[in-house]
């Protein structure tokens, strides 16, 4: 096995509703294949604090680092990417908004016909998905026992991380990789192919529900290498 220092570093960032658990596939495969690999278990209470807490990741790890965000962690990489040591972004069927946008602003107006996510109106300023349809709209390509503990042991997310705004898009200063998942019911996969294009990235895309990283971590994990190795 090559040493890690060789073979790099790689960041990998949760989105809304989950925690870094899920990432354990393409953790392994990764440091299998000699990668030094960090998950930053950011608290999805606001976008700054998500950033900050993945800034914190990136500066203990030596030399450039590959940043990977899912969903959500979209916009936290591309808030945080711009840290001096990160080299590149992967989104794996992830937000990746522009100067000024949030979450909230590109889910604001939905493609007709589009599946609309199970979000449950605001608990004392945080979000939830319904349980009864998390199976289908969030992990329909998992065993449904699964599914179901996710749905059960979801991590609340918070308004103010929904609606923090970039300051300035990594992506417009760092080369990018983006993963579409084909069978997406939370981010649409036009919306998918769309921030791929606008935002330069080299895009690949494979069967999947919103939680592809769980479902296809070798996937997920070759589109890595690729970012560490372009």
């Amino acid at each position: 096995m090559i040493e890690s220092s060789q073979r790099g570093n790689v960041v990998l960032v949760h989105g809304g509703f989950v925690d870094g658990s899920g990432w354990q596939g393409v953790y392994d495969l990764l440091t299998a294949d000699g990668y030094t690999v960090a998950v930053v278990q950011n608290p999805t209470l606001s976008l700054d604090g998500d950033a900050a807490a993945t800034r914190q990741v990136i500066d203990a790890l030596p030399g450039p680092v590959v940043l990977v965000g899912h969903s959500y962690g979209g916009a936290v990489i591309t808030e945080s990417g711009t840290h001096e040591k990160v080299k590149a972004l992967v989104y794996i069927t992830a937000f990746a908004p522009d100067e000024g946008e949030s979450v909230a602003t590109l889910i604001a107006d939905p493609p007709p016909g589009a599946p609309v996510p199970p979000i449950l109106p605001p608990d004392h300023g945080f979000l939830f998905l319904d349980r009864a349809a998390f199976a289908d709209s969030f992990a329909g390509d998992l065993p449904r026992v699964q599914a179901e503990f996710m749905a059960d042991s979801q991590v609340p997310w918070g308004l103010e991380a929904l609606n923090g705004k970039v300051s300035r898009p990594a992506w417009r200063a760092k080369p990018s990789w983006y993963l579409v998942a084909g069978d997406d019911r939370m981010i649409p996969p036009p919306a998918q192919r769309a921030m791929a294009e606008r935002i330069g990235a080299k895009s690949v895309e494979v069967p999947g529900s919103h939680s592809v990283y769980v479902s296809r971590p070798a996937a997920v994990a070759d589109l890595i290498k690729q970012a560490a190795q372009g």
